[in-house]
């Protein structure tokens, strides 16, 4: 399937379920204050900007987000790749790191608070441990999975152990990582989201949970789509970039 026919085809499904959401928010089905329909949504995401809020929440979100991401990516990919390839580092780290991995991410949140705090340097660490496990057993399968007569052929060439893990292991990893990273896209949004239900005096997240209090599902529910589309948006732009540097990981 091409690129233009999956745009207009998935751009036919975003407004079928937006007329779908509007019939069934005006119908009997569900009463208006608890679904309220599409347009009420717009409107009250219409205010909700026009008061300079959403921008600020929506800045607040997206860099505590990205923040999280690289960090716990970065730290992710680094791990893999020593566990993957060092066989004393991944029989002393690899217990250790799935047995905090076993761990649901919310639970440590209550933790990083005690240690750092409720301002952006918790909720950021608490996104990057987040981000860090998928991406590190991604990376990790990628480094172990791959090919030894690669190495081997390498080796035979006279490549030094770092020559080795740059220029064949990363490159042979590139399609764990890839599938690793685009789960921590969405799980960094759903972080965040988490993070800043706690403590927090900005975000989007902030925002879902004061309109929730404030019983505004209208509002709540602006704020949630404009999550989802962050995320979205994310995860697109990953994609694309991916596509351009390694052209072969991604029809």
């Amino acid at each position: 399937m091409s690129a233009r026919r999956a745009l207009v085809l998935g751009g036919v499904g975003v407004l079928v379920t937006l007329i779908a959401w509007e019939v069934v928010g005006r119908s009997a089905f569900a009463p208006p204050a608890l679904f309220p329909p599409v347009s009420r949504v717009a409107a009250a995401t219409a205010v909700y900007a026009a008061s300079g809020e959403l921008l600020r929440d929506l800045l607040a979100s997206v860099w505590r987000a990205l923040a999280g991401l690289a960090i716990g990516s970065i730290a992710g990919v680094s791990a893999g790749l020593a566990t993957g390839r060092i066989a004393v580092v991944r029989d002393l780290a690899s217990p250790v790191l799935n047995g905090i991995r076993a761990l649901p991410p919310v639970a440590l949140i209550p933790l990083i608070i005690v240690w750092w705090g409720i301002g952006n340097e918790a909720k950021v660490i608490s996104i990057s441990l987040a981000v860090f496990f998928p991406v590190w057993v991604s990376t990790d399968e990628g480094a172990r999975n791959l090919a030894r007569a690669y190495v081997w052929a390498a080796t035979a060439h006279g490549a030094s152990e770092s020559e080795i893990l740059f220029r064949v292991v990363l490159p042979g990893s590139l399609p764990f990582i890839v599938a690793g990273l685009r789960n921590a896209v969405a799980l960094s949004f759903v972080m965040v989201f988490v993070s800043e239900l706690a403590g927090a005096s900005n975000g989007l997240g902030y925002q879902i949970a004061v309109s929730h209090l404030a019983y505004r599902i209208d509002r709540m529910m602006g704020a949630l789509a404009i999550l989802a589309l962050c995320a979205a948006v994310a995860d697109a732009a990953l994609v694309w970039c991916l596509r351009r540097a390694f052209p072969w990981l991604l029809p």
